[in-house]
C-alpha cells in the first residue's frame, strides 16, 4: 500500500524529469557522449545540476580537481536534505536501506517526502522509482532524438522542472502558513546570489545550500515545531 502511494506521488516528478533530462540527453551528445554513455550517466547519478556541470568539464580532459570541487559544491545540499528527512523515517527505514534509497534523493523527491510526518521505506522506494526511470528514459530519448526536434520545443522542455517544483511547493504553502515565509526568504537569498556583485561569483550548489539553510534556520527560530512529549 505504501509503495503504491509513493508511486502515485512520484508521477508528477517523473513527468517533469522526463522533459528536463531530455535536454540533458541532447547536450550530452553535443559534448561527444554516445547515447548509451549519456543514459548511463543519468542511470547512475540522478543529479540535474551536477550532470549538466559534469559533462561540460568532461569535454575538457584533465580538469579532475575542478570537477571534484564543482560536484561537491553543487551536490552538498543533498546532505542537508538527508539530515532533515532522517528525522521523519520510520523504524524499518534504517541500515543498508538508508544507503540504497539515499541514492535517489533529489530536490523534488525531498520536497514531497518532507510533507509527510512519517516516511516509510516502502513509500520512499515508490516515490523514487518513477522519477528515476523518467530521468533515465528522458536522457535516452533526448540523446537519440534531440537533433530532429524543433528548437522551440527543446527550449520549452527546459523550464518544465521549475513548473513542476512550483506545483509541489504551492499546495504545502497554502496548507501551512509558516511555509510561505520560508519560501520567500529562500527566494530572496537565492536572488541575492544571482544578482549581487560578489555573491553571484559563488557556485550554484553552494548558493542553493546557503539559501536553504538560511531559510530553514530562520523558520526554526521564529516558528519552531513543537515536539510531542510521548512519555
Amino acid at each position: 500500500m505504501y509503495y503504491k502511494s509513493g508511486l502515485r506521488a512520484g508521477i508528477p516528478i517523473a513527468l517533469g524529469y522526463l522533459s528536463v533530462s531530455f535536454t540533458f540527453g541532447i547536450l550530452a551528445t553535443k559534448y561527444g557522449l554516445s547515447v548509451w554513455q549519456a543514459t548511463l550517466v543519468s542511470l547512475t547519478t540522478v543529479t540535474s545540476a551536477g550532470q549538466f556541470a559534469g559533462i561540460q568539464l568532461m569535454a575538457t580532459p584533465g580538469l579532475y580537481l575542478d570537477m571534484l570541487i564543482s560536484q561537491l559544491t553543487i551536490n552538498v545540499r543533498y546532505s542537508f536534505m538527508s539530515i532533515s528527512l532522517s528525522q521523519k523515517l520510520d523504524s524499518k527505514f534504517r541500515g543498508i536501506w538508508k544507503w540504497i534509497l539515499g541514492f535517489f534523493i533529489t530536490d523534488e523527491i525531498f520536497a514531497v517526502a518532507s510533507t509527510r510526518s512519517n516516511v516509510t521505506r516502502s513509500f520512499f522506494a515508490g516515490l523514487a522509482t518513477l522519477p528515476w526511470l523518467g530521468w533515465t528514459a528522458g536522457t535516452a530519448l533526448g540523446a537519440s532524438l534531440g537533433n530532429v526536434l524543433p528548437v522551440a520545443l527543446m527550449s520549452a522542455l527546459g523550464i518544465a522542472l521549475y513548473g513542476m517544483f512550483v506545483a509541489i511547493v504551492v499546495p504545502v504553502a497554502r496548507s501551512n502558513r509558516y511555509v510561505l515565509p520560508a519560501i520567500t526568504i529562500a527566494a530572496l537569498v537565492s536572488t541575492a546570489f544571482t544578482y549581487l556583485p560578489l555573491l553571484k561569483e559563488v557556485s550554484p550548489g553552494i548558493a542553493i545550500s546557503i539559501s536553504a539553510v538560511v531559510a530553514a534556520a530562520l523558520a526554526a527560530v521564529f516558528h519552531p515545531i513543537q515536539e510531542v512529549n510521548e512519555s
